[in-house]
């Protein structure tokens, strides 16, 4: 097969994380000195922001690696990996929130789900995948699979 080995990182410390929670926050507080919002009611809702904060503290790394043996995969402290000699085709489901979920199928009929986390943009992970000579599945809009 020959191609380039494919390599992709993704870190959960991110700009547009860190301006979601500071602009979620100031808007809750803002409520509070000038709308007179209920205290205990904004710290429900900033409640929902602590992924997300945990994500800036933490920063967890993500990733995704292949060449033409095989496709390994971590997320945290999981990771795994596969020969493409077990794998049958890759399928790329678009959900209805357009995310792409990636699933390994191997010759086995058993599904293996790739982390979202771990995933690439799905465009140049597709052009990788075939310039190894991997088949892959588009499916779009599926609720389950």
């Amino acid at each position: 097969m020959g191609a380039e080995p494919f390599s992709y990182r993704r870190a959960g410390r991110n700009r547009a994380t860190l301006w979601v929670v500071l602009g979620v926050w100031a808007v809750l507080i803002l409520a509070m000195t000038q709308v007179d919002a209920a205290p205990w009611l904004m710290g429900i809702i900033a409640l929902f922001t602590l992924p997300a904060l945990w994500d800036l503290i933490a920063n967890p790394v993500a990733g995704l690696d292949f060449d033409d043996r095989e496709l390994r995969w971590f997320s945290g402290k999981r990771q795994a990996s596969l020969r493409w000699s077990e794998v049958d085709f890759m399928r790329l489901d678009t959900r209805l929130d357009f995310s792409v979920r990636v699933t390994a199928v191997l010759q086995t009929g058993r599904k293996i789900r790739l982390p979202y986390e771990a995933t690439p943009p799905h465009q140049s992970l597709e052009t990788a995948l075939h310039a190894i000579g991997i088949r892959t599945e588009r499916h779009h809009f599926s609720l389950v699979g």
